[in-house]
């Protein structure tokens, strides 16, 4: 989920040697050498468009702990910290799945936008230290909330949402090779996300933080499906079986449509509480044509464009339901 535009051919090793360090590029000739990654390179490496996923639930976390808290009760620095480990986790699988594919060859066969590993833009032991920096500062983030709170068990979620991170597409057996990447995406980015915001700054999960954290990991799935939508023939080819690749073309399309519209409906219930989150139906605005768009789609430039509207789909109603709960 780059930020670099999509090519259309199959992309190909841009060195004589892949990632394994066997011949790869045309036979007979020897590819020129790639060029260094660029700060733009590693900045589209982060992949950007995918932040949303890790701000949505802790703003609606954060809100969350408001109607659980008195009124006039605020912990700016614990809710920073919130954001700082969300985000920072975000960036770094970012950066490993980039690593992992690259090493594992998966990006031979990619549609979509290039990446550091698989181009050979970035060493593989480059993108992996980076990858590792942003998970060190997730922990050191994740630390000092713990200090602060004194919750000390939160630490053993903490390593397992870093596990969770790295094992998507990294070790001998990656979850996110067979089937498994929304089912983690889901608990890690959904429930844990919003829940464990709300637990930090209010000592509790309420029940708002439970139907919140439903609507961030549904709409978090549904990032997820429609990436590996554009990758189906390619990750077919590559033997990484996605949930989109064991469902087929035509049913995961559909899923995705159900992944993205269900948090509305519970969004409508909430919203009969606190009225003020009838505002994330103007999120629709942004889902309605990302379903459109991914029901019909023919090409990956048109299912980046969903990808970008599921992920603004996803802040939007994040910012409206934590507004409505801290409100």
């Amino acid at each position: 989920m780059s930020q670099n535009k999509p090519r259309m051919e199959r992309m190909a090793p841009p060195t004589s040697r892949g990632p394994r360090g066997g011949k790869s590029g045309r036979p007979g000739a020897a590819a020129a050498p790639a060029k260094p990654a660029t700060t733009a390179d590693w900045i589209a490496g982060a992949r950007l468009r995918t932040l949303p996923l890790a701000v949505a639930p802790v703003l609606i976390g954060v809100g969350a702990a408001k109607v659980a808290e008195d009124p006039g009760v605020w912990h700016p620095v614990r809710a920073l910290l919130c954001l700082a480990v969300a985000v920072l986790l975000q960036i770094g699988v970012n950066y490993a799945n980039d690593y992992s594919d690259g090493i594992r060859g998966t990006d031979q066969f990619r549609v979509g936008p290039g990446r550091l590993t698989g181009s050979g833009k970035a060493a593989p032991r480059t993108v992996l230290a980076v990858a590792l920096v942003f998970f060190g500062l997730a922990a050191v983030a994740g630390l000092i909330l713990v200090l602060l709170t004194q919750h000390w068990w939160v630490l053993l979620v903490g390593a397992a949402a870093i596990a969770a991170a790295w094992f998507y597409t990294g070790g001998k057996r990656p979850y996110g090779y067979y089937g498994l990447g929304e089912v983690f995406v889901f608990v890690f980015f959904g429930l844990v996300a919003t829940a464990g915001t709300t637990y930090m700054l209010a000592g509790l999960v309420n029940q708002e933080a439970w139907y919140g954290a439903v609507i961030a990991g549904l709409i978090a799935c549904a990032v997820l499906m429609v990436n590996n939508i554009r990758d189906i023939e390619p990750d077919r080819q590559a033997r990484k079986r996605t949930l989109a690749v064991l469902l087929g073309n035509v049913a995961s399309r559909i899923v995705f449509c159900v992944l993205l519209l269900v948090p509305f409906g519970i969004l409508a219930v909430i919203a009969l509480l606190y009225p003020f989150a009838w505002f994330g139906m103007f999120a629709l605005l942004a889902a309605l044509p990302a379903c459109v768009i991914t029901l019909f789609a023919k090409t990956p430039r048109e299912l980046v464009t969903a990808l970008q509207l599921t992920s603004i789909t996803g802040l939007l109603v994040g910012i409206a339901l934590g507004a409505a709960y801290a409100f």
